[in-house]
């Protein structure tokens, strides 16, 4: 329940009192599922963060001298000019000092500010956080696609078709290389990617049967994720092809630190070990949710969680944020709160913190729609200051109102039109009149019936007329 700003007692939630609080419950888990216990010795993130830090020296110094560029092209990338003064100023030539900028906007030491970008809060973060650097590599680990050498032209053909295909095999690669904790030949690697792409083009299903080394978690990945759209092989690929395929993909993880490449043999780094575990654990989390709602559409999660109680809630969304690109669950979460159920749009913010900072620079511009402001502001509100936050801290009248209304809307739409009375009083402080009066001004399309709702079921005559002459005023065009 949101105050409007100068009220004197805090909002405990968003929507107390919601429909959601009148039919929570938790689900039932299913048997036989549990968490992969974490091996003993496990690497923890003050071990892995100077591997990081080494390995990404160069992008925060790019990060660094850049500070705020008033321009950068469309993809984001540094001008022409912009990379030979980097280059000159700090002694590198002007192809790394553009590779360095990619890989600071890949993870986050920079960010895209209108035309130009500026320091990003990852970089601020960089000496003393770290955990902030280890989820920095993380993310330029997962664009590992993006930053391998460019195939031979000789092969460009061959990966139209095979490349995309051979990449939703990397989990399984991975994983292998995870369990074996050595080198690996590259000969075993290739009969291991060769199977993986024989049982795809006969349309074998992940798991059928013990045809590969790997754990059904990891060869899971690709398909729960489904980034990979390329056209089916109808042919066996050539030895030679898959075996370039290979060596394409090998280069690009080495490219990043996931692996070392020596003698014709490839062996996951320490980084490389702690990205496969996390994917494991993100796969494992997905695989015992108790309800599985990982392969719905984000409003159909939304609605089903509104019944669960917040542990079970907040599993369900980590489950179904972990199974999809990080950029495209913000987009579907936000695009599902965009729509005109005001339940699921709190839920989706709801679901958004378990995306975390990943979920920021979107968050951000939502701040410019007028339906996820108020949402919008406080999320970011809460990213930034561990110590809490206050609606009436971070909301202008406006938007308190508006946000007033559109949590009441979600009351009465999905909960008992009593709860409006509580709903009135939490968020009033003792003048409800001055409440309604902002409500029928805050341009909410559901103003006038929400104060008819309330003039309806509140027990003060006073009150309630209070409402209803301000739903009134909304018919008339008063707001």
């Amino acid at each position: 329940m949101t105050r409007l700003p100068g009220t004197a007692r805090r909002a405990d939630s968003a929507i107390q009192g919601s429909p959601a609080a009148a039919r929570r419950r938790t689900p039932q888990p299913k048997p036989g599922r549990g968490r992969v216990p974490v091996p003993d010795g496990f690497p923890a993130p003050a071990e892995l963060a100077p591997l990081a830090r080494r390995m990404l020296a160069d992008a925060v110094r790019v990060a660094r001298w850049a500070g705020e560029l008033g321009e950068v092209d469309k993809r984001g990338e540094l001008l022409p000019d912009d990379a030979r003064a980097a280059g000159l100023a700090l002694a590198m030539t002007v192809g790394a000092a553009a590779k360095a900028w990619g890989q600071a906007l890949q993870i986050g030491l920079v960010e895209l500010r209108d035309s130009g970008a500026g320091p990003g809060w990852r970089l601020h973060a960089w000496e003393h956080d770290d955990e902030a650097v280890v989820r920095g590599w993380s993310a330029l680990f997962d664009a590992w696609t993006l930053l391998a050498p460019v195939p031979p032209a000789a092969m460009r053909g061959v990966f139209a078709v095979l490349a995309g295909q051979a990449v939703d095999q990397a989990p399984q690669l991975l994983s292998f290389l995870h369990l074996v904790d050595g080198p690996v030949p590259d000969s075993e690697l290739l009969e291991l990617l060769k199977r993986g792409l024989d049982e795809r083009r006969v349309g074998v299903a992940v798991g059928a049967g013990p045809l590969s080394p790997v754990p059904h978690a990891a060869s899971a990945v690709s398909a729960v994720r489904g980034t990979c759209r390329e056209p089916q092989i109808d042919t066996l690929p050539s030895a030679g092809d898959v075996a370039a395929v290979l060596d394409w993909m090998l280069d690009g993880l080495a490219a990043v630190g996931a692996l070392t490449r020596q003698d014709e043999a490839a062996e996951l780094s320490p980084l490389g070990h702690w990205a496969v575990r996390a994917k494991l654990e993100e796969i494992c989390t997905v695989a015992q949710t108790a309800a599985g709602h990982i392969e719905q559409s984000a409003p159909e999660l939304l609605s089903a969680c509104a019944d669960y109680s917040p542990g079970p809630a907040r599993a369900e969304y980590r489950a179904w944020v972990a199974a999809r690109p990080a950029d495209r669950a913000v987009a579907e979460l936000l695009d599902a709160a965009r729509g005109e159920d005001a339940l699921v749009r709190g839920l989706a913010f709801e679901a958004l913190r378990v995306a975390g900072r990943t979920a920021e620079a979107a968050v951000r511009g939502a701040v410019e729609e007028s339906v996820l402001r108020p949402y919008a502001l406080l999320w970011l509100a809460e990213q930034l200051d561990e110590d809490g936050v206050s609606p009436a801290d971070v909301l202008g009248a406006e938007d308190a109102a508006w946000l007033w209304v559109d949590t009441a809307a979600a009351v009465l739409d999905h909960g008992e039109t009593g709860l409006l009375v509580g709903h009135v009083e939490g968020a009033s402080a003792g003048e409800p009149v001055r409440l309604f009066n902002r409500a029928r001004q805050s341009g909410h399309p559901r103003a006038a019936s929400v104060l008819t709702a309330v003039a309806g079921v509140h027990p003060d005559p006073a009150v309630a007329r209070a409402a209803r002459r301000s739903a009134f005023s909304v018919h008339r065009g008063g707001a």
